[in-house]
């Protein structure tokens, strides 16, 4: 029985006992001689969230983990389930852990995907990636992401692992400017999924212009072409990171019943410059002193971020209403329209999911449930009025690059997603969040 057969029998059947008596041995390793009167059949997912039968609910649970686990291998003294609950000792072992691999972190390549992905069942073996629905809740609740991506291909397949899920669907798009080399190990990864797929037209992004917007619309027009009913979408990046496991963001999202979320606040007087006149784009883009005409919208205009959750009523809306799109081309010769565009279209009447325009529905970063950015000029000591904690990794253009030390208070927040990340700053953080995610998807508990 070759390795793929073993993973596809196991995955099937979660165990070939009678072809291999290694996994047999394994299974009973795990699961205790209190239950080897369940070898004689094999466990299903329906089993795993079994109301009936609590040992056998353990059993294939823990053979599952077994299966899939993602808990770094020779890391000596880590203990990410310490770290992930603050304890001051186990954070400083992983900083040094950390310390000490710095600059010896082996970086799975482009290369390296494209030679795996030639056998596609084999690398979502070895990448222990999970294929069927967790549960009938998440299974009838779809979720579609939207992906922009431009280099660190590890990162990328690292935060695809983490949020697939066989009921959801991804579409990633790779910036044009990317290498013909990452575009290529991005199109082999995807090749091995029927609900991931690369966005039928790619865009040359520049920061803060209309092409990160264009970006998020190329795949959101590609989602509503799919044949998955998918209930709301969500856009990232690629330094982002799930702070919620795929049942917990299904749960979340229900719970808004229709409405979206997104930062959403009145602007200062210095992002209004953003909109009062047109901009240039060429490899940057340059503020002009040709003054724009007033949007052509009747209520206030709004600012807050790039990333939002947003229904599928939203999207296809978009699309339609003819003010909208009238709206949509007025934005393109703004700077950093995606900071303002999705967050006045949700103040909207009308636009599905959106909110009222009065003062009462403004929200914050802070308070929407996107996603976590820690910025340096709002950290400090929550006691004296900070807004979060220090970062314990560094900073880039002020926002953190997370630690190990940053995760304990992160995952007491509401937020979906948390950004940023980065396996060249701490390698450790990212271990003990998808460590953390993945015994929290299998056993439904924190560890």
């Amino acid at each position: 029985m070759t390795i793929s057969e073993m993973f596809l029998c196991t995955w099937k059947r979660f165990r070939c006992f009678n072809s291999h008596r290694l996994l047999f041995l394994t299974f009973l390793a795990l699961s205790g001689t209190i239950l080897m009167k369940h070898i004689s059949s094999p466990c299903t997912f329906k089993n795993l969230n079994d109301e009936v039968d609590n040992a056998r609910r353990q059993f294939c649970r823990h053979g599952l983990y077994d299966l899939l686990s993602l808990k770094p291998q020779n890391q000596g003294e880590l203990n990410c389930s310490k770290i992930v609950k603050g304890d001051s000792k186990a954070i400083k072992q992983g900083q040094q852990i950390n310390a000490a691999l710095k600059g010896k972190h082996f970086r799975l390549n482009e290369q390296y995907y494209i030679n795996l992905t030639h056998d596609c069942q084999n690398f979502k073996y070895f990448r222990k990636y999970i294929s069927v629905p967790m549960s009938s809740e998440e299974e009838e609740f779809p979720i579609a992401y939207s992906m922009v991506v431009h280099d660190n291909i590890e990162m990328f397949e690292r935060l695809l692992r983490v949020v697939y899920a066989p009921q959801n669907i991804y579409c990633v798009h790779v910036d044009e400017k990317s290498t013909e080399k990452f575009k290529a190990a991005v199109r082999a990864i995807t090749s091995c999924f029927d609900n991931v797929f690369v966005a039928s037209t790619l865009e040359k992004v520049v920061y803060a212009s209309w092409s990160r917007v264009q970006a998020d619309l190329n795949c959101m027009e590609d989602l509503l072409q799919s044949d998955v009913p998918w209930k709301y979408l969500l856009n990232t990046c690629g330094t982002d990171f799930p702070l919620k496991t795929n049942a917990e963001i299904v749960r979340v999202l229900k719970t808004l019943n229709g409405k979206n979320s997104m930062e959403s606040e009145k602007p200062s007087e210095s992002k209004k410059k953003r909109w009062k006149y047109h901009h240039e784009v060429e490899n940057d883009i340059i503020e002009t002193n040709i003054t724009k005409l007033p949007p052509p919208i009747s209520t206030p205009m709004f600012t807050g971020n790039a990333y939002i959750v947003v229904s599928r009523d939203f999207v296809q809306y978009i699309f339609e209403d003819p003010k909208v799109q009238k709206f949509i081309d007025w934005v393109k010769d703004t700077y950093s329209p995606d900071e303002h565009l999705w967050a006045t279209l949700n103040r909207m009447p009308d636009v599905p999911g959106s909110s009222p325009y009065s003062d009462k529905y403004e929200l914050s970063d802070m308070n929407a449930l996107v996603r976590m950015v820690k910025w340096s000029y709002n950290e400090g000591e929550i006691h004296e009025g900070a807004a979060y904690p220090p970062c314990t990794g560094i900073h880039r253009r002020a926002v953190c690059v997370y630690g190990a030390g940053d995760l304990s208070w992160m995952l007491k927040q509401h937020h979906l997603l948390a950004n940023k990340f980065d396996p060249e700053v701490d390698n450790i953080a990212i271990y003990c969040m998808e460590e953390y995610l993945r015994y929290k998807t299998i056993f439904k508990i924190d560890p």
